[in-house]
This record gives C-alpha cells, structure tokens and sequence, in this order.
C-alpha cells in the first residue's frame, strides 16, 4: 500500500481575467496558501503553459517546475481535455466545438483534428519533460448523439465509431508509451468512453493497450446512477490519476437522470463542493489506498451553489482529512508468537 499524494487542485475552472487567477504566479501563490501540494494545469491557455515550448525544450519545462517548486507546489498532471475532445467530434457538433480550436482551424475539421492529434503528441513529449508519469484527456466523441437513439441506431454504426475512434488514439497511445506516460481518460458523459462497458469496447479495440488507462471521478458517476465503488474494483490496475469531486442525485416525480433540459441549478443530478454531495468518499480513499493507487488526489471544483473560493479552501481541507496515512505495520503485531519455518512443520504435522 501507499499514500495517496495531496491534495492537489486542477485550476481549470479557476482561471480567470483578474489577480490572483490571470497568472501562474498568481495563482500558485492562492493555491499554496489554502494547503495544496500541487497544481494539474490545462495546456489551452499559453498564460500557464506553452504545450508545445514544454515539449519541445527541457530547459523551459525545467523553468516552468522551478517556478511553481518556489511556492512550494508541485505540476500533479497536464491536461489536455478540450484538445482530447476534438480527436473526435459527430459532425452535429462541429460549430460548437469550433471553438476549442485556433480560429484558423474554425470550419475545418480535418485541419482542427490534425491539431488536437498533434497538440497529444507534444503533451506525451511535455509531460516526460516535466518529470509525469501521467496525463489526462478526453476521448471525444462520434457516438453521443445515438446515446438513446430515435429511431434505432443503423447496424454496425457503434462498431463503425469504436474502429475508428482506436485508429485515431492508437498512434498517440503508442506515442504516450514511448514516453513512459500513462494517457489516462477521464470518463465523462458526453464522450464515448463514458462508463466501464464503453471503455471496455474501447479497449479491446486498442488491443488492450497498456497506457490506455484512467482517471477515476465519482461524480460523473453517480448523475449516471452507477456503482462507483464497485467501478474500483473492476479498474484498479488501470486508474492512474484521481478527481476529488463531489455530486448529487436527487429524482422527482418530473425530472430524472436527463436533467429536463435544466440549468445546472435546476437539475435532478448536479455536481457540489466537496461534502456536500452524496459521494462515499471515506469507501473511495480506503478502496483506492487498499489497492495501491500511487497517484495525486486532485480537487475538480464545479458547483452552481457554493462560491468558488469556499470551495478551494473547504476542499483542500476534506481532501486533507481523507488521505489515510498507510500503516508500516499490522495493527496485531504485539500479540506475534514468532516465526520459525521448524515450528510451523511441526504444527502442521508435517515432520
């Protein structure tokens, strides 16, 4: 067993226009004075990282860990979920996801998924620069909009999307494993690997690829009315990184799991700040320390409720509180009667 490392925050949602949320100084300064140990960064805004600078320069990315060590933090993991999204996209998206992308990319989908390949590549490059040993995406999808589907899919077409979802991640998985980096997808609704049975399917598609693996969120999990601590014990050996966040799942006799077309606010299943979801966190941290998770507890913080900064400090506080420090021996240890191979023989009848 091991401790699981923390708590570390993914600042995503708390980028921003103003002090201290515009700069990385700024807000390696804000993360370190709640408790957090590290930072997982997006590689979407140049403000915090040059992607392709950190790839391709260890001297940069050798700058870059040096200045987020001087407020005593570590880098946890990169992101590149919004690149990771645009691998693959049904065209009834197409606009939306436009932009995600440069605006030279815009109304180009070949010239905008050529990018976002190229923009994994150097994110495999950028994280063995920077001393990772893993990374998070999405998988994008071609499938969601036939998630339940009228009238009935077309025969084959789940086949069809799965092959070539593989065909388009296998050259970047291979690139991840040159690396020694673990790609770790993030199973999320509205992605085609968005539960175990699709990451399966994935899965075998890629030929059970060793680097193909996963980050471990529970609060997507309960708004799909799954059992997310069994979901451990299925994917242990393939979770490699680890969101702290927090959800609800509250049903009436008018709204159920597809929200209604609800605001965030209004929905039946919603995200929260850590502790005031219905997440079994207590079960998570001993099931994920039980098996040996080496990785990064990471708060990801969305909540129509509760102001951002409350939530930063109360979770790095519950994330703290959470971490079991592993024992170095057995709680029964005192009451041992020795050890002799002789003894044992002679006990079991065996001389």
């Amino acid at each position: 067993m091991q401790t699981i490392k923390g708590p570390a925050i993914f600042i995503s949602q708390f980028i921003g226009s103003e002090a201290p949320f515009n700069s990385l100084d700024g807000i390696c300064q804000w993360a370190a004075s709640l408790g957090f140990k590290a930072i997982q960064l997006p590689t979407n805004d140049k403000r915090f990282i040059d992607l392709q600078l950190a790839a391709e320069s260890k001297d940069y990315a050798d700058e870059l860990k040096g200045k987020i060590a001087a407020y005593g933090l570590e880098i946890s993991e990169l992101s590149t979920h919004l690149q990771g999204q645009l691998i693959a996209v049904h065209p009834a998206y197409n606009d939306l996801f436009d932009g995600f992308a440069p605006t030279e990319l815009h109304n180009n989908p070949k010239a905008r998924t050529e990018w976002a390949m190229q923009q994994l590549h150097y994110a495999a490059k950028a994280s063995r620069n920077l001393g990772l040993d893993a990374h998070v995406t999405f998988s994008g999808s071609f499938l969601w909009p036939l998630m339940y589907p009228w009238p009935q899919r077309p025969a084959g077409i789940v086949e069809e999307g799965f092959k070539e979802l593989a065909k388009r991640w296998l050259p970047i998985l291979n690139a991840f494993d040159k690396q020694g980096v673990d790609l770790c997808y993030e199973i999320h609704a509205g992605e085609d690997l968005h539960d175990g049975v699709s990451y399966e399917m994935f899965l075998e598609k890629v030929n059970n690829h060793a680097r193909a693996c996963l980050l471990y969120d529970p609060s997507h999990f309960v708004i799909q009315c799954l059992d997310y601590l069994q979901y451990i014990d299925f994917y242990h050996e393939r979770i490699k990184m680890f969101h702290v966040k927090d959800a609800e799942f509250n049903p009436t006799g008018k709204q159920g799991v597809y929200g209604g077309f609800q605001s965030w606010i209004n929905r039946t299943g919603r995200f929260r700040s850590l502790g005031d979801g219905q997440v079994d966190f207590k079960t998570i941290f001993s099931k994920l320390t039980q098996y040996g998770y080496k990785g990064w507890a990471v708060l990801e913080w969305e909540d129509s409720l509760k102001d951002a900064q409350q939530g930063a400090k109360e979770g790095a506080e519950f994330i703290a509180r959470h971490i079991i420090k592993t024992t170095e021996k057995a709680f029964d240890d005192f009451a041992a009667s020795g050890v002799s191979e002789q003894f044992n023989r002679e006990f079991l009848g065996l001389d």
